[in-house]
């Protein structure tokens, strides 16, 4: 059994290898695939300690010997183009467990060490809850980093849990949705000063096939929703964005500042539905503490907003519906909902064991929520934890993570993601 999950995990690791050469900012509960974030990557990062390990070391050390995989590193090395396709596993709260069959390939586009490696990736993740979730990402760096362009897109299939808008979801029980849904983000930024990016794109929302469902399947939530939702909605619309990213790394960064402010237009002029405008305003912040430790402390703000305008209740700020369904730890994604969402989280990430195999985290974070359009009526939603992590791949810094939450009124559960929540 023990060998069997050794071998598991160096499954993980292998895509990892992928995962480090791109743009990938915290993800969804079944890979951290980050694409948020425009700071250099390195070819490869150095471990500070000699004596760091990963799973891959364990498993490598268990089939080949010393030669052996001195060979490997060297044909390794002469790689240009990386490409892997991998299973893996995932779980939260509204998916249950969640299996997927991943690809990753990532290349350059020219090259020299000031250019970034860019990245195709694409998987088929099915769940627990007969969800279905299908992602294509593509992050290009032109030669130079002088332009990142990103392409998002992801269709799901999603029965989810809903619970309302405002004060009234506080108490509320949990009602059973059905959608259909497509998500389209392309945008293109510009370097226009160091660790500095602007640019636009076109973000484009369609759900449909919205219904109510009352059968029990649904993890036994059978209560009405109570209120009319639209069998369907369209949001599309052009976006505006400024990002300064300062992180040596993306992937479980040591030290470093990122920042980002995004304004979406959405207009009938584009096909919309109707005319509403939100913005997204999100910080990240890293300090390695004092010592030979090397522990992190490190701070996520995600603040989503409504300026002006009506948006579909699918498509108001949400726990856990920020771009890679992250914020919120301890609560059930969807659990709360309102016109504007303020989030702060923090994290202190520490080693078990010197070599780095084993890691642990505390964890806490707060939601603000106003209810209504109107505004009428606030909430604030506290939630906590700890964690577990398994380094699977010590160069690019990736973690298999396992956190346990609470938040309130009795809500807790595992949240497993390869990689850090942010």
């Amino acid at each position: 059994m023990l060998a069997f999950l050794v071998r598991s995990i160096a499954l993980l690791s292998l895509l990892s290898l992928g995962l480090v050469r791109t743009k990938a900012q915290d993800t969804t509960h079944f890979t951290h695939f980050k694409l948020d974030s425009i700071a250099a990557i390195p070819e490869e990062i150095e471990p500070e300690d000699s004596l760091e390990q990963d799973i891959s070391d364990v498993f490598l050390r268990l089939k080949f010997s010393k030669r052996e995989l001195k060979n490997k590193d060297s044909i390794n090395q002469l790689k240009r183009f990386y490409f892997a396709v991998v299973p893996g596993f995932g779980y939260s709260l509204q998916t249950g467990f969640a299996t997927f069959i991943a690809a990753n390939g990532v290349f350059k586009t020219k090259k020299n060490a000031e250019t970034n490696q860019s990245s195709v990736f694409t998987l088929v993740s099915v769940t627990q809850y007969k969800q279905l979730i299908l992602p294509l990402i593509l992050s290009i760096w032109t030669p130079k980093n002088k332009y990142h362009i990103v392409s998002d897109n992801r269709f799901m299939k999603f029965p989810s849990l809903t619970y309302g808008i405002g004060q009234n979801s506080l108490e509320a029980p949990a009602s059973a949705i059905e959608f259909l849904y497509l998500k389209m983000r392309q945008t293109v930024m510009k370097k226009v000063a160091p660790n500095f990016y602007m640019g636009l794109g076109y973000y484009f929302d369609r759900f449909w096939n919205i219904r109510e469902d009352l059968s029990p399947r649904h993890r036994g939530a059978i209560v009405p929703f109570g209120s009319n939702i639209d069998t369907e909605a369209l949001a599309s619309g052009m976006v505006a964005k400024v990002t300064f990213d300062s992180r040596p790394r993306l992937i479980n960064p040591p030290k470093g500042l990122y920042a980002s402010l995004l304004i979406r237009d959405n207009t009938p002029f584009f096909g919309g539905d109707s005319r509403w405008r939100t913005g997204l305003l999100e910080v990240r912040k890293f300090f390695t503490l004092p010592g030979k430790s090397k522990n992190i402390l490190a701070f996520w703000s995600h603040n989503w907003f409504t300026l002006n305008g009506n948006p579909h209740y699918l498509m108001l700020p949400s726990t856990g519906w920020d771009d890679y369904f992250n914020t919120g730890r301890g609560h059930i994604q969807g659990r709360f909902r309102g016109s504007d969402m303020f989030y702060l989280e923090g994290e202190f990430r520490y080693k078990i064991l010197r070599s780095g195999l084993l890691g642990g985290v505390l964890f806490g974070n707060v939601q603000y929520f106003t209810g209504s359009p109107l505004r009428s009526d606030q909430i604030v939603v506290p939630a906590g934890g700890i964690g577990l992590r398994i380094k699977v791949n010590k160069k690019s810094a990736t973690n298999l993570a396992i956190d346990y939450g609470i938040g309130i009124n009795g809500s807790r559960g595992f949240f497993v993601n390869l990689g850090e929540s942010f």
